[in-house]
C-alpha cells in the first residue's frame, strides 16, 4: 500500500511530481525535512543499486535540488529550477 501522504509531501519539492516522489520514497525518505543534508550522490546511487539499472542523470539533479530545498529555509528562486543543479 502506497504511502499517500508521504507521496504529497514530497511532491511539495520544486520538480518533484507523482513518479519521483515514488522513488525518493522507496529510499525511505517519507518528508521533505528528511533530506536536509543528504548527499545527493549516494541517493542516486543507492536508487540505482536498488533498480539494477542506470537512472537518467536529471534525478542526481533533482535530488540535489530537493536537498537544497529541504537544508534550506530560504531559497534562491534559480536554485528551485532543476536544471540549475547539472555539472
Amino acid at each position: 500500500m502506497k504511502d499517500t501522504a508521504a507521496l504529497k509531501r514530497l511532491q511539495e519539492i520544486p520538480g518533484v511530481g507523482p513518479a519521483l516522489s515514488e522513488e525518493i520514497l522507496s529510499l525511505g525518505y517519507t518528508a521533505v525535512s528528511d533530506l536536509a543534508g543528504e548527499n545527493p550522490e549516494e541517493m542516486y546511487q543507492k536508487l540505482m543499486d536498488s533498480k539494477g539499472c542506470h537512472v537518467d542523470r536529471c534525478v542526481l539533479y533533482v535530488f540535489r535540488c530537493a536537498v537544497y530545498f529541504a537544508s534550506n529555509s530560504t531559497h534562491n528562486p534559480e536554485k528551485l529550477k532543476w536544471w540549475a543543479w547539472k555539472n
